[in-house]
């Protein structure tokens, strides 16, 4: 069974006229406004997604100080709030390291940061959200295969299934690593259930759904951008194409969505696509 994830949560709270201009991004309303982020989530249940993804992509405790340990904890509840059915389920989301520098360097990868340095960085904030029971952790946007190491160390032991999901260009992630050494990571650790890409370019997908599948041979998730581009505002033209998936599919993808500049109207085609 294919799985619909949602679309770009910061994408849905700008079209409904929230600015999160600041470092935290989306993150900021979990304090500010938490209610957006619930109907939000549940804008993306409605079109008719199956998991939604929290608001913790940014948030990180260096980057929310005292409160972060509650703010990470109040991510899962406020998704679970928005589900429609017993069977939608919440996926906890562990952005990158760079993202919490709010600088792009999400999509350089590269810190100069050991696996060692890495892994401590994110322990604190993959247990807090592990605790609180999410249904799985979206390891996502991660731009090359030192941090996915790192982030692959702190599984063992939480007691919830991930997804690993890297930033690409071709074939090779955004730190220019080639995808077959960076899936190769997930291939031997069982809590990694689901293997892939995001916040890419649509055009990259099937090559790398292919490649994930054939490095791992474990089902592929696949979320990528609207396709337009980036510099400092948006620009260009939707590329995403609810045709696209069908071919993603075929070649092992049972998790497709959207990132950014994807929201719950393209969802919704991607639900009827889908639907037995």
């Amino acid at each position: 069974m294919v799985l619909v994830l949602d679309g770009g949560l910061a994408t849905e709270l700008e079209a409904r006229g929230h600015d999160l201009s600041g470092a935290l991004w989306s993150a900021r309303l979990l304090s500010d406004d938490p209610d957006a982020i619930t109907a939000a989530h549940r804008a993306f249940f409605d079109a008719g997604a199956d998991i939604a993804t929290t608001a913790s992509y940014q948030a990180s405790p260096p980057a929310l100080g005292a409160e972060a340990e509650r703010l990470l904890r109040d991510s899962v509840p406020l998704a679970r709030a928005a589900m429609r059915t017993p069977d939608n389920l919440v996926a906890a989301s562990v952005g990158p390291y760079g993202a919490a520098l709010a600088d792009g360097s999400e999509y350089r990868g590269r810190y100069g940061l050991s696996v060692a340095r890495l892994r401590d960085w994110h322990r604190l904030r993959i247990e807090i959200l592990a605790d609180e029971g999410p249904d799985l952790l979206a390891l996502e946007t991660i731009p090359d295969l030192i941090e996915a190491e790192a982030l692959a160390g702190l599984l063992p032991g939480l007691g919830v299934p991930a997804w690993l999901s890297y930033t690409i260009s071709g074939e090779r992630t955004a730190a220019g690593q080639p995808l077959t050494e960076a899936f190769a990571i997930a291939a031997g650790v069982p809590e990694i259930r689901y293997v892939g890409v995001n916040c890419c370019d649509p055009a990259d997908v099937l090559p790398a759904v292919e490649l994930a599948h054939a490095v791992t041979g474990k089902p592929v998730i696949a979320y990528p951008n609207s396709g337009e581009t980036w510099n400092g505002g948006w620009s260009g033209r939707s590329t995403y194409s609810p045709a696209l998936v069908a071919d993603w599919i075929a070649a092992g993808a049972e998790i497709i969505g959207g990132c950014c500049r994807v929201g719950p109207a393209l969802i919704a085609e991607l639900a009827a696509i889908v639907a037995p």
